[in-house]
């Protein structure tokens, strides 16, 4: 990890948020959850009507809102929208221009074993302690935390603006998932659930639910690209059964599929829905990962025509149901749409801001007029507001085609960076080469098909590795074809971006601090 010598900058936005109950009816959910991340609102105030009176009333916000997370990727742009609001990042990914970054100060570099690491450490630095401790009350959101990260929350009066560790993390399990969806008459891929330590006892369970002997076996927890297992035969079964014996699984039966993504936001008033995505996975010129997630491809035509809506339809339900279980605002699910039968599965839950939170509020802010992230914070401020929830929702089930893409490093080496790309606006030409416009903290500033927003994580002074996330690229139009092929024009952005970065070998005294686990190295 690197050093970043950098200090926080000051922000003059800091009123405090009145105080005002609801008076609009409410779905249930537990005392618990209710009472969380209440802000001070007054009684007396009535509600906001309309998306007008919200857009006005998020800009004048004058509460802190601090976006604790590696980088500003997940909520990029959420600051033109939302007054008071700042970034508290680990990565320097804009070499100090941000505006609306601020950076604790570094005198050594941190050995992060995951993402509630970094989220822990950023909140409990005493240069980002006094900041809060020198504000009004505010609210707080993170990608990934833990009960630690609730506890120096609390200690410094800081709010989460999210469903608490302990919910998220009992929904975070695919067990759970499957049974809440099959609850909201939103079923999974034809499965059943058991142990089993040997593979006659898998191969019993499989033939009991009449899924043949092609299975997906899956553990509860983890990311679904080092949980899932694809086993057939003993021989299947003897590579990976240390990762499987002892454990509650969900065995599915295999299927020709497309997967794909889809971000909702549970609210009081119902639950709204972003674009329908499609994943991009595997392709060994961006990942070393067979099968690793390469990023999404938002296109309206890659579908069926009826699937989006069924999709669509999909996250609605699952997200009134998880509205019933106390859990409120964003969420992302994974959905499979079965290729020989047309029929739409549900996968699995991300119960949090993801790595599809970036493509959804570009799509349902440049072709909906509002980033859906924005009711997540109604949400948490416990401002009453009406809206029509069919009209709003309407806004954002059209839009054309972009393209998300996470550069990773595939070569096998570990050196330092001596030159790395800018964070901003790149174009390319008509033979593949890049040239830097400028500067931006925006991507709805794209302009056509031969520029690209580019998200830088590692710079200079930094160490590459094996699997280690390099950037991000958002672009309009397509980057993967309707087969599942990557595009000549996904090859040439790769390889470009890629090409900026320079490394040399470590000298014999360099000590890096890598992640031992790859996926703490997961920045996106």
């Amino acid at each position: 990890m690197s050093i970043i010598r950098s200090s926080f900058k000051a922000n003059p936005l800091s009123l405090p948020l009145q105080r005002r109950e609801s008076k609009l009816p409410q779905r249930q959910s537990p005392k618990a959850e209710i009472k969380r991340n209440r802000s001070a609102m007054n009684t007396e105030t009535p509600p906001l009507r309309g998306l007008t009176e919200i857009y006005r009333y998020l800009r004048r916000n004058k509460t802190p809102i601090y976006v604790i997370m590696p980088t500003p990727f997940n909520l990029m742009g959420l600051d033109q929208w939302v007054g008071g609001l700042e970034f508290v990042n680990y990565f320097d990914i804009f070499d100090g221009r941000h505006p609306r970054v601020v950076l604790p100060t570094q005198a050594e570099p941190q050995d992060f074993k995951s993402m509630e690491d970094v989220g822990n450490y950023l909140v409990d630095h005493p240069e980002f302690r006094d900041r809060v401790k020198s504000q009004p009350p505010g609210l707080a959101l993170f990608v990934q935390f833990d009960a630690q990260t609730e506890a120096l929350c609390e200690d410094i009066g800081l709010t989460i603006a999210l469903p608490s560790d302990a919910l998220r993390n009992r929904l975070d399990s695919k067990i759970e998932t499957t049974r809440l969806g099959n609850e909201a008459g939103v079923p999974s891929a034809p499965n059943i659930m058991g142990e089993a330590n040997t593979y006659g006892e898998l191969s019993k369970l499989a033939e009991r639910a009449g899924l043949g002997k092609d299975l997906v076996v899956q553990t509860p927890y983890g990311d679904s690209g080092r949980t899932t297992f694809f086993i057939k035969s003993q021989d299947d079964w003897d590579a990976v059964s240390g990762k499987i014996i002892g454990q509650h699984l969900k065995i599915m039966k295999r299927l020709n599929h497309l997967p794909g993504t889809i971000e909702g936001c549970a609210t009081r008033h119902g639950t709204l829905v972003g674009p329908v995505m499609t994943d991009i996975t595997g392709f060994e010129e961006i990942t070393p990962y067979k099968g690793g997630w390469c990023g999404n491809d938002i296109s309206p035509s890659i579908l069926p025509d009826e699937v989006p809506e069924k999709v669509r339809e999909m996250a609605r339900k699952f997200g009134d149901r998880l509205y019933q279980e106390g859990y409120k605002g964003v969420f992302c699910i994974d959905f499979l749409l079965d290729t020989d039968t047309g029929e739409v599965y549900l996968g699995e839950l991300n119960p949090r801001i993801s790595g599809a939170s970036p493509p959804t509020n570009l799509i349902t802010s440049t072709y909906g007029g509002c980033p859906l992230f924005l009711f997540h914070l109604l949400e948490f401020m416990d401002v009453e507001y009406e809206i029509d929830i069919t009209e709003v929702q309407s806004r954002w089930n059209h839009y054309d085609h972009w393209t998300q893409l996470i550069l990773k490093q595939t070569e096998d080496k570990v050196e330092l960076i001596t030159k790395a790309p800018q964070s901003g606006l790149w174009k390319m030409d008509e033979d593949g080469d890049i040239t830097f416009l400028r500067a931006s903290y925006n991507i709805n500033a794209i302009g056509d098909e031969t520029e690209a927003f580019y998200l830088r994580v590692y710079g200079v002074g930094e160490y590459c590795y094996h699997g280690a996330d390099l950037g991000c690229l958002l672009a309009r139009g397509r980057m993967q074809s309707d087969n599942r092929e990557l595009l000549e024009r996904a090859q040439k952005w790769n390889k470009a971006i890629k090409a900026k970065f320079q490394s040399v070998p470590l000298s014999p005294n360099s000590h890096p601090t890598l992640p031992v686990n790859m996926t703490a190295g997961k920045w996106f």
